[in-house]
Order: C-alpha cells, then sequence, then structure tokens
C-alpha cells in the first residue's frame, strides 16, 4: 500500500513538472556581458545579452540586453539591477502557425532583476490586422513599476526553403 502511494505520487509529481515546463515562459540563454563601469570589489557593471526561443512560436527568437549592476551586492545577488534593456526579435526559421492559436497577449519570458519583488517580462501581443507579432519588454516592482520599456515585431512572413528571409 506504501510502495503504491508513493508511486502514484512520484507519477503525479513528474506529471505536474512536466505541466509546468510545458507551460511556462521561456527561459534565456546568456551570450556575453561587456563590462560598462569597473568596480574595485566585485563584479563590474555590466551589460548582458541573453537569447531565447519563443515557446509558442517556433521559428522566432529573441534578443535582450540588460543592464546588470556589478559591485560586492551585485556578485552575492543582492542588488537592484536597473530597468535598462532593449529587445530584438526576428524570424529565424518557418513560422507554421495559425494566428487564432494565440492569445492577444501572452507572457513569453520574465527574469528576476532584483532579491525581492523585481522581475523584466516580455509579452507577445498579436497584431491580427497587420499579421505581426509584437513583443514588449517591461519591468515591474511590487509596489512601483518602470515605464522604461521596449519593443520589437515580427511580421509572419511566407518562408522560402534555401533562402533566408
Amino acid at each position: 500500500m506504501v510502495k503504491a502511494l508513493w508511486v502514484a505520487t512520484l507519477i503525479a509529481s513528474s506529471a505536474a513538472v512536466w505541466l509546468a515546463a510545458a507551460t511556462a515562459p521561456a527561459r534565456a540563454e546568456d551570450l556575453a556581458c561587456v563590462s560598462t563601469t569597473f568596480r574595485l570589489l566585485g563584479k563590474n557593471d555590466r551589460v548582458c545579452v541573453s537569447a531565447f526561443d519563443d515557446p509558442k512560436v517556433p521559428g522566432v527568437a529573441c534578443h535582450i540586453s540588460q543592464a546588470r549592476t556589478g559591485g560586492l551586492s551585485g556578485t552575492i545577488g543582492l542588488a537592484e539591477d536597473p530597468s535598462r534593456f532593449s529587445i530584438a526579435c526576428r524570424q529565424v526559421g518557418p513560422i507554421n502557425l495559425d494566428l487564432a492559436s494565440l492569445t492577444d497577449q501572452e507572457e513569453v519570458y520574465s527574469a528576476r532583476t532584483s532579491i525581492f519583488f523585481k522581475r523584466t517580462h516580455i509579452y507577445r501581443v498579436l497584431d491580427k490586422k497587420r499579421n505581426t507579432l509584437v513583443y514588449l519588454a517591461i519591468s515591474d516592482k511590487l509596489i512601483e513599476g518602470s515605464p522604461q520599456n521596449a519593443i520589437s515585431t515580427v511580421p509572419i512572413m511566407p518562408w522560402v526553403a534555401g533562402r533566408s528571409p
């Protein structure tokens, strides 16, 4: 009885992990960081570039650059990164997608930018009239967000085999 209960719990938890991974926002791959300000102790302030693929639109990749705070507090993960970022999203492969299958607005990426309550979010906004995906990057905080934002657009174009878009 205990063994059967343990197996059922293991299967249920595995299914929950798989479901969460299938519906979770994308995870970014850090590409490189460029130092911007020298810090005597800890890492320098820097701008880091990361890449992620849209989890629901195969063929679209986004690159985001973000300012990251260095120093001792930044090195140990206690610093709050500034709300400064840039985003570029492009078609990198065929997009075989019915736009009706997407919601009008959906979060596709989220990253922590302070130890507490501050995150950078990227939302995909659907512009059906222009057959375009709009990617909006914003920063939020529990008490006060930031007006800083950036956008990038990806028109849904037919992909021709053997030729770049």
